[in-house]
């Protein structure tokens, strides 16, 4: 029994893969790849499409082989998306997993490992991790060891190319899982003994900040439902991938408010060579869109948020700003402003950026940069 088991495995491992590769796979492909009678793949394959592992993409026609399909009862991945940006010296990694609990672990190994991330964050199912480029070995075994971390990272060909070392369970997820994520350009595996290595390659793309404010008026609207709406209008293409959606609050003291004064930013990885697209097409779309002619966009690329507009943060949640002040920081920091008063708020939201939500959320905590 445990040899058909075997079999079995390494039969439909083999399909798997080919199905991965190429979309498809023959009585053939088994046959050459296994090293066995074409009767006993055949029987393998059929065997294996009343089970329910394997589905016939298209019958035989003439000459023609029939084609077949592996499938699972397992997800293929439960890594959604991976993918990454980068600014100097620096990486973001994304990590969009089917589980928190997965996103946890991963995450907890990760920090405890070391290596080359320097902070970890978890947002629901999504894990973001900050890292630096180069070299720093993990150690990576059984308790008390961590299982899984990243030794390297490096830039190259307009990719970012990660070394992941790992045992166990991430291993499989490395050697089995993470090359079908959304982003992932191809995964190169080495083992040794029962520590997996692996290269995950990804783009290299630029990391997009979006502040939007004053898109409602007293009639109706929310800022933070267009901004919603935003973050999916353009990421429907895949130039462009969504990050997040948050919620600051900024002085709820000014008198020209239409609720609490509340602006949103959005995050997104965006392929360099389309920044100026996307940030045409969210200034058309919130125009379009918007309630309010004072309506306001901010753009800012990059991971770091420069201690002067974090200060304008700080301002605009205890002054009353006006529009030269915020142009004015805007310039300095490289931020592009567009619409009418609201780029005072949606400069504030992209001020807030990355600090925790407790203090997004709340005016009167004070934050450091």
């Amino acid at each position: 029994m445990a040899s058909v088991l075997e079999h079995r495995r390494e039969y439909l491992r083999l399909m798997r893969q080919f199905t991965l590769d190429a979309g498809f796979f023959t009585v053939t492909d088994i046959q050459k790849a296994a090293g066995i009678p074409r009767s006993t793949a055949q029987d393998w394959v059929m065997r294996l499409v009343r089970e329910g592992c394997v589905l016939v993409k298209k019958e035989k026609a003439g000459r023609a082989a029939a084609r077949y399909a592996a499938i699972s009862a397992i997800p293929q991945s439960t890594c959604r998306r991976i993918f990454t940006t980068t600014d100097s010296e620096k990486v973001e990694i994304f990590h969009d997993c089917m589980s928190g609990a997965c996103a946890s672990f991963c995450g907890y190994h990760h920090a405890r490992a070391g290596g080359v991330v320097t902070a970890v964050k978890r947002d629901g199912t999504l894990l973001r991790e900050c890292a630096k480029i180069g070299d720093n070995p993990v150690s990576i075994g059984l308790p008390p060891y961590s299982a899984v971390g990243i030794s390297g990272i490096r830039y190259t060909e307009d990719h970012i190319v990660q070394r992941i070392r790992c045992i166990g369970g991430p291993a499989y997820s490395l050697t089995d899982m993470m090359s079908r994520a959304e982003g992932v350009v191809r995964v190169e595996l080495s083992r040794t003994g029962g520590i997996v290595e692996g290269n995950v390659w990804t783009q290299a793309l630029t990391h997009l900040t979006i502040g939007v404010d004053d898109t409602d008026s007293k009639d109706g609207g929310a800022t933070f439902a267009l901004a919603l709406a935003l973050l999916t209008q353009i990421s429907a293409g895949r130039s462009v991938l969504p990050i997040s959606h948050h919620i600051v609050m900024l002085n709820d003291k000014i008198t020209n408010k239409t609720a609490g004064n509340s602006a949103s930013y959005i995050e997104v990885a965006v392929h360099p060579s389309r920044i100026e697209r996307v940030i045409a097409k969210s200034r058309e779309f919130v125009e379009n869109e918007a309630l309010s002619p004072e309506w306001g966009l901010a753009f800012l690329t990059g991971m770091t948020i420069p201690q002067s507009l974090r200060e304008y943060g700080r301002r605009v949640r205890e002054e009353v700003v006006d529009r030269d002040a915020a142009e004015k920081i805007a310039q300095q920091c490289g931020t592009i402003l567009s619409g009418g008063n609201g780029v005072i708020g949606a400069l504030g939201a992209v001020a807030l950026a990355r600090l925790p939500h407790k203090i997004q959320l709340d005016p009167a905590r004070k934050f450091f940069s």
